[in-house]
């Protein structure tokens, strides 16, 4: 008989660790890949790579459009939200946007390329101090843009786990797809 492979069980993080809390925008998912030489850009959806003629919304057009200035990202996956006129929710907006959501990487405007924006961080710090962001968005609106009275949740990225929650504003506690 073979001896099975054994399998240790996984360190478990601490929950009361820092936080970076961020708008969560309803759009759709958009991905920008530079290649390792910054000759070749490219653009994807969730579950797919798209281009101009089979796209997701006008995001491969745009990333066409401005892949020159895309490849200051640098080689490799960069994932953001597309939204605004036309997606989703559109928050008021009569233009489309591209935020990136590596706020650690992109939050500075003098590096991130002008034609990206990233989305916004409402709280840095210890766990509970995500509470009141949630209540901020429902009372006070989205911060991604301003005067937007149905934002639609937060973004939660747990540093010492490296894992991402969400907590939408409504129908949270319903899977997705469901009412």
């Amino acid at each position: 008989m073979t001896e099975p492979e054994f399998k240790a069980f996984e360190k478990i993080g601490r929950l009361n660790r820092d936080v970076v809390v961020t708008e969560k925008i309803d759009g759709t998912n958009g991905l920008v890949w530079v290649s390792d030489d910054l000759g070749e850009v490219r653009a994807g959806s969730r579950n797919r790579w798209i281009t101009p003629t089979d796209d997701n919304f006008g995001f491969a057009r745009w990333v066409a459009e401005h892949a020159e200035e895309l490849k200051s990202l640098g080689p490799g996956y960069h994932y953001g939200e597309w939204w605004g006129q036309g997606i989703q929710r559109r928050y008021g907006l009569e233009e489309k946007r591209w935020s990136l959501f590596n706020v650690h990487k992109w939050e500075d405007d003098a590096v991130r390329p002008k034609c990206c924006h990233v989305v916004p961080v409402l709280h840095r710090g210890h766990l509970g101090g995500h509470i009141g962001q949630l209540e901020r968005l429902r009372h006070e609106g989205s911060v991604a843009a301003p005067g937007f009275m149905k934002p639609e949740g937060l973004v939660i990225f747990h540093s010492a786990t490296g894992q991402l929650m969400k907590v939408t504003l409504e129908g949270d506690e319903k899977p997705k797809g469901f009412g």
